[in-house]
């Protein structure tokens, strides 16, 4: 049994580092993608530069729990982008019968799924993010829990997007959903919590997962409570199960196409 999860493993990591590897075959391009996302995070960043010097808090938060934010936010959306980036069109692989490639490959057909593919310009994210966060002034052990909710950040934001990506085995266009619930996350995750109030509140920490990929995260960081921690991990390891257990459910409906593909 654990010889078996190892192989897996070892395969899925090989998976990952061939699509970097194929991605960074054109040096210009790869080094042109990284860049200008880096400049592109950045630029957004100088709003909050001007708006806090003419309010001393927005919602609660300081520029400090700010750059937090924004660190978190980009290193998850960027670490999830980079290893399982083909989550993201699940349900496009769905709907147009092209799963039929994986089901006969000598893995989990999940992990052949999620490992299939990378987005190379969300390395810029994670250098991004990873940068901000060193420069939140948390100390060595701080940046290092910070890492920590870099990958339940990823995992959270992975799972998410299988979750949703996986109820195409029941409903037509569901891509329409799962795009417009991903980017609004991530766009909800920029902005502190404390600016929201009633429904909406609820549904960033219940429908739609944003406070346990940064809001608590970052509470943690600037004041640590042990039991929100273990509520965060807690959340990535059943999401995870929830979203696994939902795709193999779902891929008992599935309909293979008449597409003769082949994975090389």
């Amino acid at each position: 049994m654990l010889t078996a999860v190892k192989n897996q493993v070892r395969v899925c990591m090989l998976s990952v580092k061939y699509n970097i590897m194929r991605e960074m075959l054109n040096k210009v391009t790869f080094l042109t993608n990284v860049t200008f996302m880096i400049l592109n995070n950045g630029s957004i960043l100088i709003q909050w530069f001007i708006l806090f010097r003419l309010r001393e808090d927005i919602g609660g938060y300081t520029m400090r729990e700010v750059i937090l934010l924004w660190g978190l936010t980009a290193a998850s959306f960027g670490l999830s982008h980079i290893l399982f980036a083909r989550v993201y069109s699940l349900p496009e692989l769905i709907v147009s019968g092209k799963l039929d490639s994986y089901l006969v490959q000598p893995k989990s057909v999940l992990l052949g799924v999620m490992t299939s593919a990378t987005d190379i310009s969300a390395i810029g994210d994670l250098l991004y993010g990873v940068i901000l966060l060193a420069a939140g002034g948390l100390g060595v052990r701080g940046f290092m829990m910070s890492l920590l909710f870099v990958v339940t950040g990823m995992i959270i934001l992975t799972a998410f997007a299988v979750l949703l990506g996986s109820l195409s085995f029941w409903f037509v266009r569901v891509d329409m959903l799962s795009g417009q619930m991903i980017m609004g996350l991530v766009s909800f995750a920029t902005y502190p919590d404390g600016i929201f109030r009633g429904i909406s509140r609820f549904l960033l920490y219940f429908v739609m997962p944003v406070g346990m990929v940064v809001y608590h995260p970052v509470h943690i960081l600037v004041r640590f409570d042990a039991g929100m921690l273990l509520t965060v991990l807690g959340y990535a390891c059943l999401l995870s199960v929830a979203a696994a257990a939902v795709f193999y459910r779902g891929l008992r409906r599935y309909a293979s196409s008449s597409l003769m593909e082949a994975r090389m």
